[in-house]
């Protein structure tokens, strides 16, 4: 089967399943949303967060590393995994040293033992099996579509169980940490080979001096996609945090999906081709205006989503998330657009773009989010947002331009 054919297999194995978990996804939240309150929803966003930074800062790109690689990922299994578990054991650590001070910085005292019962979650997550990156790499979608959806499902079961019986957040902390105990038990029961603890220092430096990117491009978009709920979190507090995340889960989410899909597929397509520029070009030509098409489809009607119908689903108290949903719409058709010139720039080894793309995204909410946010509330957010979204077009078009002008092929 050529590469073409891959591609088309596999966006629709892992758009199945984005639709399914998604579907899933939108049906736990509208059970949770009528059990807990948006204050509720914000203390956990805040632990959440809190968990997010700490991933991100200790990011060393094993996953990007593993399927750029052209020698045998199973030799450097060993490796991937020794780094892992230590990076997994130093977030949970800083984690519970670190807070007591997220808990200062936001104000919101809830919050304290929901981070210290998400730092088990890192923890767990160090011990997964390496080996899982090979069903991307070798464009197995259909054996990852099984096991992503069953790890889904264990995690949003488990949320709304607890959920109901607590009447608390803590459920869907819970279910994060069950989803991550299931993927460990399945990376070793279904995936060769298993790992054990031995480690190289040269394999090890090769990792790191590959992910040097992948980390300070994961340090930025944290600040670029995170930083507005820390700003709203800080300044309004966690109910007005609570019903502005979400505003954005449903405004971005159906069409950050679609990007995320086709960035899942077509980076191991795109590393295969990445010595042939002209197939490179075609195929991700191919790849830009399908993912076009779709996010202005599904952007626009939310876009004109009815305010009733969304009361109806997630009920009143819910009702001031309508003033977000807007300009949080466009900006996800913006991001899955240009989102989508991601895995272009790491088939090619071109990491940097990635960052560089990022940068100016973070730069434009950081010069805009608190003054929007103080005038204009959560509205105010929406528009910085927004914003950053779209000064970062021009540089990816740019980028995009380079790839194709050269080979494009140099690694950093």
């Amino acid at each position: 089967m050529g590469y073409s054919k891959q591609a088309v297999v596999g966006i629709s194995w892992i758009g199945a399943f984005r639709v399914f978990s998604r579907l899933i996804a939108f049906l736990r939240v509208v059970v949770l949303a009528r059990l807990l309150v948006p204050a509720q929803f914000g203390v956990f966003g805040i632990a959440s967060m809190a968990l997010a930074l700490l991933e991100i800062l200790t990011e060393t790109g094993i996953n990007v590393f593993l399927i750029q690689e052209k020698e045998d990922v199973d030799s450097y299994v060993n490796d991937a995994w020794f780094v892992s578990i230590i990076r997994g054991l130093l977030i949970a650590i800083f984690i519970i040293l670190t807070a007591p001070l997220v808990v200062s910085f936001f104000k919101i005292p809830q919050s304290y033992s929901l981070i210290l019962l998400i730092s088990a979650v890192p923890l767990i997550r160090g011990f997964i099996n390496p080996s899982i990156v090979k069903y991307q790499k070798n464009l197995q979608f259909n054996k990852e579509f099984l096991l992503r959806s069953a790890i889904f499902c264990f995690d949003s079961l488990v949320a709304i169980i607890v959920s109901l019986i607590t009447r608390s957040a803590i459920g869907l902390v819970f279910g994060l940490i069950a989803g991550a105990i299931l993927e460990v038990i399945l990376s070793f029961i279904l995936i060769k080979p298993t790992p054990s603890i031995q480690f190289n220092l040269q394999k090890i430096s090769k990792i790191f001096h590959r992910g040097k990117w992948v980390t300070l491009y994961g340090i930025l978009n944290f600040a670029a996609s995170k930083g507005d709920s820390v700003i709203i979190g800080r300044i309004l507090g966690s109910g007005p945090l609570g019903i502005y995340q979400m505003g954005y889960t449903i405004s971005t989410m159906p069409v950050s999906e679609i990007a995320d899909t086709a960035n899942r597929v077509t980076f191991p397509v795109y590393t295969k081709i990445a010595g042939d520029v002209n197939r490179l070009k075609k195929g991700f030509t191919r790849t830009i205006l399908f993912v076009s098409a779709i996010s202005i489809l599904i952007g626009t009607l939310i876009f004109f989503f009815p305010k009733d119908l969304f009361i109806l689903a997630f009920g009143q108290k819910w009702a001031d998330t309508m003033i977000v949903l807007k300009p949080l719409a466009i900006f996800g058709v913006i991001r899955a657009i240009s989102g989508t010139t991601s895995s272009l720039f790491l088939s090619v080894g071109r990491q940097n773009y990635v960052a560089g793309m990022t940068f100016l995204r973070f730069a434009a909410l950081a010069l805009t989010i608190v003054p929007l946010t103080i005038v204009y509330g959560i509205e105010g957010t929406s528009y910085s947002i927004l914003i950053s979204g779209i000064v970062e077009v021009p540089l990816v078009a740019y980028y995009v331009w380079l790839i194709f002008k050269t080979d494009g092929t140099s690694k950093n």
